[in-house]
């Protein structure tokens, strides 16, 4: 019988973030895909309108949720910091590639927070969310004229006698038609990001998914249930103890 023992690694806080990040991401998903086969799902304007606007509110959720998660790398607990997400330090290469080799042999090392490989993936997840998120507030702008950039967006592309304030979406007799071309044009490579990296966050979403089940299958330690109690349930030292030295 393996000697088991329980060890604290997920707070409150960054456990509340993962489920909150989990239903934004879902309902982001779901409206996006709506937005996308307007046409095909016989979406009118107005439906159009509330589906973005349905969208824009949830990705404000997502937004401030990720800005949590950010200040908890910097104030939270010591798994939530970057020094303990972000790849790198001193003789990170080659725990990592201890890691790997340990993985391949069937006998992984046990980590209370992230192991080296997975330090990757949380690191490039938080980036692309962060991309997401950031687009997605600039075409909040441009679609719906909504904050942080949609009142300067208004004041680009109102007519000359049109009060920016009163300013709505798919209105164009509102609109200087030159200044909503260049609008058009400055939002386009942000579409383009943010149509992309949708994708490619769900790819990375599924690799994370993956990896996370083959991880508790070969390591062990309760990684999925962690993220509901907050603690993880290893058989041996773990290779990332504080005071293993």
């Amino acid at each position: 019988m393996p000697n088991l023992k329980f060890y604290p690694v997920w707070d409150l806080g960054v456990r509340w973030f993962h489920w909150i990040n989990v239903l934004c991401i879902l309902g982001l998903i779901a409206v996006g895909v709506a937005i996308l086969n307007d046409k095909a799902l016989g979406v009118t304007n107005d439906g159009k309108i509330l589906l973005k606007t349905v969208h824009v509110w949830i990705g404000y959720l997502f937004a401030l949720n990720l800005l949590w998660r950010l200040i908890l790398a910097f104030v939270g607990s010591a798994y939530a910091r970057w020094r303990a997400i972000l790849p790198g330090g001193q003789g990170y290469l080659k725990e990592l590639a201890c890691y790997i080799t340990d993985f391949r042999a069937g006998k992984p090392r046990q980590y209370i927070g992230h192991n080296p490989l997975g330090r990757i993936a949380v690191t490039l997840l938080l980036l692309l969310l962060l991309i997401q998120a950031i687009t997605g507030l600039v075409l909040a702008g441009t679609d719906l004229f909504y904050p942080p950039f949609g009142s300067w967006i208004a004041n680009w592309v109102a007519a000359s006698e049109v009060d920016p304030a009163l300013l709505v979406p798919y209105a164009p007799e509102m609109y200087n038609e030159a200044a909503y071309e260049a609008m058009r044009a400055f939002r386009k490579p942000f579409i383009t990001v943010h149509y992309y990296g949708f994708y490619t966050l769900l790819t990375f979403i599924l690799i994370h998914i993956l990896a996370v089940v083959v991880t508790e299958l070969r390591e062990g330690g309760g990684l999925i249930s962690a993220m509901f109690t907050g603690r993880k349930i290893l058989s041996e030292t773990p290779a990332d103890l504080p005071d293993k030295d």
